[in-house]
């Protein structure tokens, strides 16, 4: 559907669509996006082959267990490793290769620090489930989503109510949560937004040029009407990470907002993940997330 006039100076072609201007029709939902995703028991002869006491999976190299620790790179952990900071059981190590155990002491620089793996998990949030006290996995919390994806203790990226929809993040990767929670933060996340009334064209133009909320003007990247749905179905894109601004911009003009779907964030979008699932994300995903 058109909403009204066309700007070939503005004109954006979305992933896998025609070329079309930012105040033609959005295609919400999962439209865009990339697809993701025997043993032997020989006898043993008279005399066994000896048996490993400890299996591969049980003991790591030391600049991995470090990097897991997310404290820095596997290569800088060599760096350290080399300069003799860090310690295994209280003994410097300056070996490269060297392994360690889950039950060893590992100080880096002064720090006893733990090999958490870092998990990246990407949820199609449905209605009902809140963020609030995460820490708390009850029934309505957003994590009983996620429960079994990770051994470790994970963490929402930004919040989400219960009327809220749509892609959510959750990561032990603490660097990378205080990047996207930073006001300075540069990924996009597109919405799909229902309000009770159908948008005037001149207000979708206000929200394009930037509406003040609490006395700050907030620029959105493209709004249009969502194709072939009623002028009450609104495609949105911006860069703030707090969802409550996507229903302050339209509460701004006299608008109830009815429902919010977060349908894109960055470049991760719902493609294959049905609503209420959720999956990792693929080592490319993350370093488009920690580069974007």
């Amino acid at each position: 559907m058109n909403n009204g006039k066309s700007n070939s100076r503005n004109s954006n072609k979305p992933r896998g669509g025609k070329s079309t201007d930012k105040k033609k029709s959005f295609k919400g939902g999962a439209s865009e996006g990339k697809k993701l995703f025997g043993k032997s028991n020989k006898p043993f002869d008279k005399k066994p082959k000896p048996v490993k006491q400890v299996k591969e999976s049980e003991d790591i190299r030391l600049n991995k267990y470090i990097g897991n620790s997310g404290i820095c790179s596997r290569r800088e952990a060599d760096v350290y490793i080399v300069s003799g900071n860090v310690k295994v059981n209280g003994e410097v190590i300056t070996e490269l290769g060297y392994r360690v155990k889950p039950t060893d002491v590992v100080n880096f620089d002064g720090t006893v620090i733990t090999p958490e793996k870092r998990v990246y998990v990407l949820l199609n949030k449905p209605k009902g489930f809140s963020t609030i006290n995460e820490e708390i996995i009850s029934p309505e919390n957003v994590l009983s989503l996620i429960k079994g994806s990770s051994k470790y203790p994970v963490a929402p990226v930004g919040r989400m109510d219960k009327t809220t929809l749509g892609l959510m993040l959750f990561t032990n990767d603490t660097n990378l949560l205080q990047k996207l929670n930073s006001p300075e933060q540069r990924s996009s996340k597109m919405y799909q937004v229902s309000i009770d009334k159908n948008l005037k064209y001149d207000d979708l133009e206000k929200i394009q040029k930037g509406v003040y909320i609490d006395e700050r003007r907030v620029f959105v990247e493209e709004i249009a009407y969502v194709e072939d749905q009623p002028k009450t179905e609104i495609g949105i894109k911006l860069k703030a990470s707090n969802v409550k601004l996507v229903r302050a911009i339209f509460e701004s003009l006299g608008y109830n907002v009815i429902k919010v779907d977060r349908v894109m964030y960055g470049q991760l979008t719902k493609w294959n993940l049905p609503r209420g699932k959720w999956r990792f994300l693929t080592e490319e995903e993350v370093r488009n997330l920690k580069n974007g």
